[in-house]
């Protein structure tokens, strides 16, 4: 075992972060060592780096980011009996407290006091990372690294999906971030009658149709309203999967909504906006629900059941595989818009 590694590290309360050399962490009672062998970076990580208002408000450097990551036990600590030194893992690191009304009546996801790893303590941009045992997920060995290191965000896709019933609906996915794309492929792969995507952005467009969308539409340009509602015999989808938090494409998105249909919200708008509460949701019967992170671990189990079956091809949102090294280009790629997801290597 080294003495140190190397980690991105968020050293400052200042745009920007470093690449150091830093101790490697030793794993306590409960804990896991995981030698980290590809991780993979989220937009949290980017409003860390470039110190927004929300990073402002929530991180406390120094920290190491990055909380989608893949591995192998290289260590564990006392009292650790589920894994062993060699098993390849990835985590739910969403940290739940155990105690609250939440998580004592199985709402887990959603605790009161969640610490997350990456972002309330040192993550998994790093040589190694230290897990609690109770949040490490072993990874059949067909799963490839790349795969394991985007669990987190397919899982948030595959909750969002079976949030309700989705074989035989036609389904709108609102934005084509790697979480809309996921979905698509997952609703696709549960038996989705037909699936539309909106999204501004053309290499995001192309993506999708590879993810397995029937139709992926420009709202800036295209007459989706007309296309879609022609496309489902003039009822509308029965399920909207919103991704993008925008209030433009969550409007759209429950204007495209059948009556008696289900909207699942994931994306987050940056700031409170006007949605018209009697037309969109009480008078058309719709079932909205928000969408919180993985199920803690039911939809672990999903996951890796879909990856089981093969019809999941995550590789077309995989757009650039970097060393951890090469952290600042990554972060260049995604605010330039050309990538989806980066997955870093430590050397």
């Amino acid at each position: 075992m080294p003495a140190t590694m190397q980690a991105v590290v968020k050293a400052k309360a200042a745009p920007g972060i470093e690449l150091r050399e830093v101790p490697v962490p030793a794993p306590g009672p409960g804990e896991v060592l995981v030698r980290v062998q590809a991780a993979s970076v989220c937009g949290t990580d980017l409003h860390i780096y470039n110190w927004d208002p929300w990073a402002k408000g929530r991180i406390h450097p120094p920290l190491i980011p990055g909380h989608e990551f893949s591995g192998a036990v290289a260590a564990v600590g006392r009292g650790v009996t589920t894994v062993h030194e060699g098993d390849l893992v990835s985590a739910e690191m969403h940290v739940a407290c155990g105690k609250c009304l939440q998580c004592r009546t199985g709402l887990a996801h959603v605790c009161q006091h969640v610490r997350i790893l990456g972002v309330d303590a040192d993550g998994a941009f790093a040589g190694y990372a230290v897990i609690p045992e109770s949040n490490i997920w072993k990874l059949s060995p067909s799963i490839p690294h790349d795969y394991a290191s985007l669990l987190d965000p397919l899982g948030n896709a595959v909750h969002a999906v079976l949030a309700g019933p989705i074989a035989a609906n036609t389904v709108a996915v609102t934005g084509c971030g790697a979480i809309g794309l996921f979905s698509i492929a997952v609703a696709k792969a549960c038996g989705a009658a037909r699936v539309f995507a909106t999204e501004v952005n053309a290499h995001r467009r192309r993506v999708a149709l590879e993810m397995g969308a029937d139709l992926a539409l420009d709202p800036t340009t295209d007459d989706v309203e007309k296309q879609i509602f022609e496309a489902t015999g003039g009822t509308g989808v029965d399920v909207l999967l919103e991704m993008s938090g925008h209030p433009e494409a969550m409007r759209l998105g429950f204007a495209l909504l059948r009556t008696g249909g289900r909207a699942s919200l994931l994306g987050i708008p940056s700031r409170p906006f006007e949605l018209d509460f009697a037309r969109d949701i009480i008078f058309k019967g719709a079932t909205v629900q928000g969408i919180n992170g993985r199920k803690m671990f039911e939809t672990w189990f999903q996951m890796e059941a879909l990856l089981a079956t093969g019809k999941l091809n995550l590789e077309p949102v995989i757009t650039h595989r970097l060393k951890l090294s090469e952290f600042e280009k990554a972060m260049e790629l995604l605010q330039s818009g050309e990538a989806i997801k980066v997955v870093m290597r430590p050397e």
